[in-house]
């Protein structure tokens, strides 16, 4: 008996996170003044600045995500996905590409949906394809296209053409060349609903997992987006109107960098007027696919080994996809 009473002790006075956090907080509080001058620096404050305004633009986007996927792991079964998409994994990537275009939120949203697809049957092909097609194809993202691009409507069958493009070939090399092994097995793991458990109770528990963990990683990127933000020198914009090539590879890192939400990226493309219409829609293309908090949400849900592999290749996808439908949409010297 002795045993277990002290082992219950000893956990009783282990120290947990939410502890550390309130002496944190309050050491914050009680040293406030210092602490204000000493991080009175412009670049910690423009840091900070770009640091809040991704976490606040895309909490909102995530919660719907979560919330999403805790719906479909509580009241969508497996055997109604199966029949809604085609058999074949090939045919599987457009429908579920196109599908997409019926979510409309950023990339902070479509990743705990695709993980919660996967894990409900759907070819992870398929749920890829979503994944990079939702948060650049849907309604919203184009209508804020049209409003950042008003004497350019072609910049919108650009984007959509470029986006799509990329969702689908990169869920078509998936099929191809893609392991199940890089994926996470936890990713794949299907949440059992204990005997007894409603099917509201599965779906805020879920979604309550779901943003735990996302939720990390989303202010991971946020951080990392922010210090990255201070270290890129505005003068590079400069030396981009004289060279298409180098224009399209720096603005395609400025994307991954900046990590902005779609739902925005187009009104700050639309702002670099010195930066000729091509790069700008690679910038367009390549954002809502891969940045530096997206890639840290992709190795939250997937795991390491899926988001090294997978993000490089959608970078390179997004700059081709992006710079053709450019070439074919807009002109070859726009």
């Amino acid at each position: 008996m002795a045993a277990p009473s002290r082992a219950r002790a000893i956990e009783q006075r282990r120290i947990t996170s939410l502890e550390v956090l309130c002496v944190v907080l309050v050491l914050a509080l009680l040293a406030q003044g210092p602490l204000i001058r000493m991080l009175d620096i412009p670049a910690v404050r423009t840091g900070a600045t770009v640091f809040v305004a991704i976490c606040v633009q895309a909490t909102p986007f995530l919660v719907l995500g979560v919330l999403v996927s805790g719906l479909i792991a509580a009241f969508v079964s497996p055997l109604a996905l199966r029949r809604v998409l085609p058999r074949t994994t090939t045919a599987a990537v457009p429908i579920a590409g196109l599908a997409g275009m019926a979510l409309p939120g950023c990339e902070c949203a479509s990743v705990p949906v695709s993980r919660r697809l996967m894990q409900q049957g759907v070819p992870p092909a398929a749920a890829l394809a979503f994944l990079l097609a939702a948060p650049a194809v849907n309604p919203v993202v184009l209508v804020a296209t049209a409003v950042a691009f008003p004497g350019e409507p072609r910049m919108v069958a650009a984007r959509f053409l470029g986006s799509m493009a990329t969702a689908l070939v990169m869920g078509w090399l998936w099929a191809r060349l893609g392991r199940p092994e890089w994926i996470a097995q936890r990713a794949l793991r299907r949440p059992e609903r204990p005997p007894g458990r409603s099917a509201f109770a599965v779906f805020t528990e879920t979604a309550r997992h779901d943003m735990v963990s996302s939720g990390g990683f989303l202010v991971l990127g946020g951080l990392t987006a922010a210090v990255l933000n201070v270290l890129v020198p505005a003068s590079w914009m400069a030396s981009l109107t004289g060279n298409m090539v180098l224009g399209i590879l720096v603005m395609a890192l400025l994307a991954v960098v900046l990590a902005l939400c779609s739902e925005a990226d187009a009104f700050v493309a639309a702002s670099l007027t010195a930066v000729p219409l091509l790069p700008r829609l690679v910038f367009l293309v390549v954002g809502p696919a891969v940045d530096v908090k997206l890639v840290a949400l992709q190795t939250g849900a997937f795991g390491r080994r899926f988001a090294s592999r997978f993000a490089p290749a959608t970078f390179m996808v997004a700059i081709a996809c992006g710079s053709l439908a450019g070439v074919l949409v807009l002109g070859a010297t726009r």
